[in-house]
């Protein structure tokens, strides 16, 4: 018998969060007209094995130029912009700006607090039917003007200079009869701001390593479900339940004809019971029929591995939504005789959601809301557990000319996923996470229902920052955002600025 290990390789990687964000460079400038069409979310987000080749260390971050005007400022991540909605409205006889989600919700002319090099997105919706617009005269920034009741508009800027600037409605006589407020910058990045909640994020490169060729083995497995309050967001807290206290749980790995003997134990000082059901696993509930536990309690399920492929596991003790979304899921890779096809470097993604009572960007410890959980209305979609999850804490890293591998699922539990690398194609797809089908060449997207999985390879031909997301690209602004960092040479022939290059 042998026991699962994730030891990943010894990698070298930036580990303070200042590094990292030296290292994470703007994406192209365009990407601001991207963000700026992006308006769906209203609420404020606060950005806020065996051995592996010496040639998988990780590599140092290399720096795409800054965009113009950005030079000092620091990372700015265009899928995730620090984000505030108001409305306009009447309160006490005057005409204001009402906060709508967030530390901001209900408050008349909110202060909007941000940090010095945030990109910062505001919403403004019309709440009563006049004209108005928001003006941002330090920064040159405003949105258009809107007319009709329930018309809205979205500008962005970089928050490049460090105090408190005025925002506005410029329509005349609109800002004496009270529409102002203040935008605080405050100095430094928020990533640098220290929180004493858990760290609850799977690191995308904690797993095992291939499977070697060799005979079916039994493989011990050891598992424990634990409940805890870990970070969300910067200054945001949720008590995740979990399975070896990170999100997702372990990536376990195996090839087809193994025996997993998995051994499963319920922290004594959890509240609830726990239990697991294997996609990959053939029997009464995959599994969960046998490892039902309370508190404290122990189980062992032993169950042989008939097909390869990606596969989901999770809880399934009811309410299996509520277990699901506070992040009891993982995956299981089932390698085919022979194993797969070699890559340089391998990484773990999953995709979940949360349902929260507070709206999405609030401060403090939040709390599951069962009614939107069943109506399928989540505040937050997620990588790995929390917002930059992927972005600030463990980003992917690689080098130009590897190939590379994400086995990526997703959680849920209710909500498709439309999987895309931006600026990337994938090589090869295992489709529905097949490894006995063909794979599927030359593909942008991939779709991942809820309780699916799949594996895609591509090579990497061009340095830069790769940003993970789902297309459903209004969830970039809940949270669902990831890097994939690249070092090496910057191929021109294949991406720059300007004008094509001619023979002379």
């Amino acid at each position: 018998m042998i026991k699962q290990s994730r030891a990943g390789p010894e990698t070298t990687r930036p580990r303070s969060r200042n590094a990292l964000t030296a290292a994470i460079a703007l994406l192209a400038a365009g990407l601001f007209a991207v963000m700026a069409g992006l308006s769906g979310a209203y609420a404020q987000e606060h950005q806020h094995g065996s051995e592996t080749p010496a040639s998988q260390a990780q590599p140092a971050a290399a720096a795409e130029p800054a965009a113009a005007g950005t030079a000092g400022t620091g990372v700015i991540s265009y899928h995730s912009p620090t984000l505030f909605t108001l409305k306009t409205g009447i309160a006490e006889g005057r005409m204001v700006y009402i906060g709508v989600g967030g530390d901001i919700d209900g408050k008349v002319n909110p202060t909007l607090m941000v940090h010095e090099g945030e990109l910062v997105q505001i919403n403004l919706i019309n709440g009563e039917g006049a004209e108005h617009d928001i003006v941002l005269d330090q920064y040159a920034a405003r949105s258009s003007i809107v007319v009709g009741k329930n018309a809205s508009s979205t500008f962005s800027f970089l928050a490049n200079k460090v105090g408190e600037f005025a925002y506005f409605c410029s329509i005349a006589g609109h800002r004496a009869a009270g529409m102002e407020g203040l935008i605080h910058v405050m100095p430094g990045s928020r990533a640098d701001m220290e929180t004493e909640a858990v760290d609850v994020v799977r690191d995308p490169a904690d797993m095992p390593g291939p499977i070697a060729q060799r005979g079916p083995q039994v493989i011990r497995v050891d598992m424990e479900t634990v409940e805890l309050t870990g970070r969300l967001d910067d200054g945001t807290t949720y008590v995740y339940w979990t399975f070896d206290r990170k999100v997702p749980g372990p990536m376990l790995r195996a090839r087809v004809g193994d025996t997993i003997e998995l051994h499963i134990k319920n922290a004594a000082d959890s509240v609830m019971m726990h239990s697991v059901d294997f996609h990959a696993a053939t029997g009464p509930g995959g599994g969960a029929d046998f490892t039902q536990i309370a508190p404290g309690e122990e189980a062992i399920l032993t169950f042989k591995l008939l097909k390869p492929g990606v596969y989901v596991y999770h809880c399934a003790t009811p309410s299996v939504a509520h277990h699901i979304t506070s992040g009891m899921y993982g995956l299981i890779v089932v390698e085919p005789e022979g194993g797969l096809p070699q890559v340089d470097r391998e990484f773990y993604v999953m995709q979940g959601e949360l349902y929260t009572v507070e709206p999405f960007g609030t401060k403090g410890e939040l709390e599951m809301d069962y009614d939107k959980l069943i109506s399928e209305n989540p505040e937050y979609f997620l990588f790995n557990g929390s917002v930059g999850a992927l972005t600030r804490f463990h980003p992917l890293y690689a080098n130009v000319g590897e190939t590379v591998r994400i086995f990526f699922g997703v959680g849920g539990p209710n909500f498709t996923s439309s999987f895309h690398v931006i600026g990337e194609i994938f090589d090869h797809v295992y489709p529905m996470g097949s490894f006995t089908s063909p794979t599927i060449t030359g593909v942008q997207t991939v779709t991942v229902p809820p309780g699916g999985a799949t594996a895609v390879d591509f090579k990497i031909d061009r340095a830069g920052h790769y940003v993970l997301v789902d297309h459903a690209l209004s969830r970039a602004e809940r949270g669902l955002a990831g890097y994939l960092i690249v070092d090496g040479p910057k191929d021109d022939d294949i991406m720059h600025a300007g004008p094509a290059k001619t023979e002379e």
